[in-house]
């Protein structure tokens, strides 16, 4: 409360500055998550048309624009690099696009591109460095794989088919098991952060991260189980000079990481390799041979530049794999600076921060996508990663500032009892 003012007249004040976004910017964010799961994956138990599935994701994302527009009719935007530079990164998928090289479903995805990014400027205007749209964040991917959950247990041979070796796929939606165990490693790792900052409890962070793990050992997902442990040690990492509880939690963890490697080595290296032979491990899966083929197709100076258009994230009818070599084949070198520049961005403004939570769950975001991004697709287009770095940026966004309300009618009696008393006897006659 400010010195001098009535109580009365401060507690709206209060209340008014301590209101935080409206609940329907979270259901925003969750409509922006249903847009980017997907249409392609596994087999599901009642077969979706692709088309329903397209109709959904594309309605989300029209709907959610819709929403962030009614929120915001006045569309006050916050000054934001990352979605500067998402904005920027349209201007090679149109040029590209428009050569219509990848068909008219490349401008198709250029308009739900736009869509995207339009949302997240809407959006920007409630990103003030709080925790808001990390619990959206984690509220919507738990739901997701609460479908994941329902699906296998429902129909564990449809959950775990034959086809992708017995790993965890979406029965219910068509999710893949790397899909299932990157949502599962992210909100994973953002509840352990907010259970070390105390801004949850012990049995709300179990609830979250022990079925999260199950269903990420289940799909036996390298990336993702690096990306959550990678990603953790550098978050912890930041807070170990400023806060007791990330020093106990990263002894512990070194503790039982000594433990599991000198117990259970076999077992870790059974799951790591998942039946694959070690030349087919050391290839990747598979994916340096489309890796190399994509390197060594001929391209003309405008592709190298620019790219063949927004497509698929395949080369030759396989999958690529990898967010860099994707977005050099659908938005050229101009694209590859893009996105190495809103990371950069993104972790130099990090590592400027003040050590804080805030801070910390931004840090293991980024370094999450980072490394996903080596054999996952998805920095150059609506996709969870992108999603993912904009909440990382809310995160580092700075908090705004909150100016006292003017005095009101009793003001300037307050005023004058500021003044000390000697002065006030001076001025008498």
């Amino acid at each position: 409360m400010t010195h001098g003012t009535r109580v009365d007249d401060a507690q709206p004040a209060t209340a008014a500055h301590s209101s935080g976004p409206p609940r329907t910017v979270g259901v925003v964010w969750g409509l922006l998550i249903l847009n980017t799961l997907g249409s392609a994956g596994a087999q599901t138990i009642v077969p979706l048309p692709r088309s329903l599935i397209q109709m959904v994701t594309m309605g989300s994302l029209v709907l959610a624009f819709v929403l962030a527009l009614a929120l915001n009719p006045r569309i006050r935007l916050r000054p934001s690099a990352y979605v500067l530079l998402l904005t920027l990164l349209l201007v090679p998928s149109v040029i590209s696009s428009a050569e219509l090289e990848s068909g008219f479903g490349a401008l198709f995805r250029c308009g739900r591109f736009a869509l995207f990014v339009a949302t997240l400027w809407l959006l920007t205007r409630w990103w003030d460095g709080g925790l808001t749209f990390v619990r959206s964040h984690i509220r919507m991917y738990f739901a997701v794989l609460g479908s994941v959950a329902a699906g296998l247990l429902l129909s564990p041979g449809a959950a775990m088919p034959d086809l992708y070796g017995g790993r965890l796929v979406g029965a219910l939606w068509p999710l893949t098991p790397p899909q299932i165990g990157q949502y599962a490693a992210v909100i994973t790792g953002l509840t352990v952060l907010l259970l070390m900052g105390r801004r949850t409890d012990r049995a709300s962070a179990a609830v979250i991260v022990v079925p999260s793990l199950a269903l990420l050992a289940l799909t036996h997902t390298r990336t993702a189980t690096l990306g959550l442990l990678i990603g953790l040690v550098l978050a912890i990492g930041s807070l170990l000079l400023t806060s007791a509880a990330a020093r106990r939690f990263f002894a512990w963890a070194v503790v039982c990481a000594v433990v599991a490697v000198l117990g259970f080595a076999s077992a870790l290296e059974a799951w790591f390799l998942r039946g694959q032979t070690q030349e087919y491990f050391t290839s990747l899966t598979g994916r340096a041979k489309v890796w190399d083929a994509l390197l060594a197709e001929p391209r003309t100076v405008s592709e190298q530049l620019f790219g063949v258009g927004l497509g698929d994230k395949s080369f030759g009818g396989l999958p690529i794999d990898n967010s860099w070599l994707s977005v050099y084949h659908e938005q050229g070198l101009t694209g590859v600076t893009l996105v190495a520049a809103f990371l950069l961005v993104l972790g130099g403004v990090a590592l400027l921060r003040p050590p804080s939570l805030e801070r910390a769950c931004a840090i293991f975001l980024i370094s999450y996508c980072a490394i996903a991004s080596y054999t996952e697709a998805g920095l150059g287009d609506a996709s969870p990663y992108l999603l993912h770095l904009a909440l990382a940026a809310s995160l580092l966004a700075t908090p705004v500032k909150r100016t006292d309300l003017p005095l009101t009618a009793a003001a300037p009696v307050s005023a004058r009892h500021r003044v000390p008393r000697w002065a006030r006897d001076r001025r008498r006659p």
